[in-house]
């Protein structure tokens, strides 16, 4: 456990509390009740309270300061990959948390999906943490003798500061696609923020881009090496679909094939197959392993319901509904059934082209609740079906409800798509976390036999 933390609720008897200015909040209202969760010292810009106290001009510099001085040692003894992008990062990085482990090599995975050793160890608020929480997750794999870890970056969690202090080995750029501009405003300043990761990789560290992204040259700094499908230092050069996995070719030379569907996927394993490369691993143990390899929950989540398939994704974007919708193609189905809705208090030009995007390509769409945070969910159908003229659709508020009424329509080789929560374990309705996982409700209604009632 490391000895400062700058969420009072954390606070353990002996800790120091260090308050931080945030965009919404600041830390310094929050003292009291460290020292009342058992803070010995606090660090702060200003005032004066009842146990030991420094006054810092800069509380996030003293932090930073702080947990580079006496744990950085154990960070650079670790080998760090950091994965940004707005699709496809948490599956690359929990794929390569996988087949390093498979491989021998004792790796972390801190990201979307949780903090995972050899197992989940639990689940994260957030993609990216605060700070002093991703020090806590590198010093406890640190102590178990891991020696790798692989994170996900996102762009808000490096505007937050959550990765400062932190050299990374190897920095990956999958790729960058509408979201998130409700914070960032612009495409710009969405890129820019992602930019501080390649800013932060050790001299003799390197970046690898995906180069068949437009904004891939923002990321080229340093020391690199591109991939893609078009002309690249890893490039596909053949590659082959099916509804049971993927086989694909590197430099017309490596051959690889995976369980994982869909060609989006081969971006997601090309990360994983050039880390693993740089690593010094050989191509012929990479290639066992990739047979192996398992996409992380709530991502292509397949469950078989008599003749029919219902997949739960995590998809909550245009390109990651585009990528998922192309990757079932090569799934052999007659009718196709959507689930989803949008995220409330986030950005709401991107709700009218989901749900065209869904309109067209299902028989019949059930337009639901996704998080609502602290927006309405009239407000937000009201977005979704901005300038829609097209009737195949019904609109559920409660999520359950629309999973059950979507698993009534089906009949003989149907395929229904659950998208948007994934892994997720509840729905935030403002300050409340409601209970609540796609897959547990389809495995509920399939035990109960309710869609047969009706």
């Amino acid at each position: 456990m490391i000895d400062i933390k700058s969420d009072s609720r954390k606070i353990k008897k002996g800790d120091t509390f260090v308050a931080l200015r945030g965009i919404t909040s600041d830390g310094h209202d929050y003292i009291e009740k460290a020292i009342n969760n058992g803070a010995t010292k606090i660090v702060a810009e200003h005032g004066d309270y009842s146990v030991e106290t420094i006054i810092v001009p800069d509380t996030r510099e003293y932090l930073n300061n702080y947990l580079k001085d006496k744990y950085g040692y154990l960070i650079d003894e670790m080998t760090l990959m950091g994965i940004t992008g707005t699709n496809g990062k948490t599956t690359s990085a929990f794929l390569t948390y996988e087949a390093l482990n498979k491989l021998g090599y004792k790796c972390a995975y801190i990201g979307t999906v949780g903090f995972y050793l050899e197992e989940k160890v639990y689940d994260l608020p957030n993609t990216n943490c605060d700070i002093c929480d991703t020090y806590e997750m590198l010093k406890e794999a640190y102590d178990k003798g891991y020696r790798h870890a692989v994170l996900e970056v996102s762009s808000q969690g490096i505007s937050y500061g959550r990765i400062e202090t932190l050299a990374f080995d190897y920095a990956v750029f999958t790729n960058l696609t509408r979201d998130h501009l409700d914070y960032h405003k612009t495409m710009e300043n969405y890129a820019l923020a992602k930019q501080q990761l390649f800013k932060q990789v050790k001299k003799k560290g390197l970046a690898i881009i995906n180069d068949d992204d437009s904004y891939a040259v923002y990321y080229k700094i340093g020391n690199y090496v591109t991939y893609g499908f078009n002309t690249s230092d890893y490039q596909v050069t053949d590659y082959e679909l099916t509804a049971n996995g993927t086989t694909f070719t590197i430099n017309n030379n490596y051959a690889l094939k995976a369980k994982l569907l869909g060609k989006y996927n081969i971006y997601n394993m090309l990360v994983t197959y050039i880390l693993l490369i740089k690593l010094g691993i050989p191509y012929d143990k990479i290639k066992q392993v990739f047979l192996e390899l398992t996409a992380p929950n709530g991502r292509m989540d397949m469950i078989k319901y008599k003749t029919n398939t219902i997949i739960i994704d995590y998809a909550h974007t245009p390109d990651a509904m585009e990528n998922l919708f192309s990757a079932i193609k090569d799934i052999k189905y007659n009718n196709l059934y959507i689930v989803f809705g949008c995220t409330g208090s986030r950005d709401r030009t991107k709700r009218p082209i989901m749900t065209s995007l869904a309109l067209n390509e299902a028989n019949f769409t059930f337009i639901t609740s996704d998080d609502l945070h602290d927006e309405e969910f009239n407000d937000i159908i009201d977005d979704m079906l901005k300038d829609n003229t097209k009737t195949n659709y019904v609109v559920i508020e409660d999520r359950y409800k629309a999973v059950l009424e979507a698993m009534k329509r089906l009949k003989d080789n149907d395929l229904l798509l659950i998208l948007g929560k994934g892994h997720e374990e509840f729905i935030i309705v403002k300050d409340k976390k409601i209970p609540y996982n796609d897959r547990k409700a389809v495995l509920q209604i399939m035990e109960s036999n309710e869609c047969i009632k009706a």
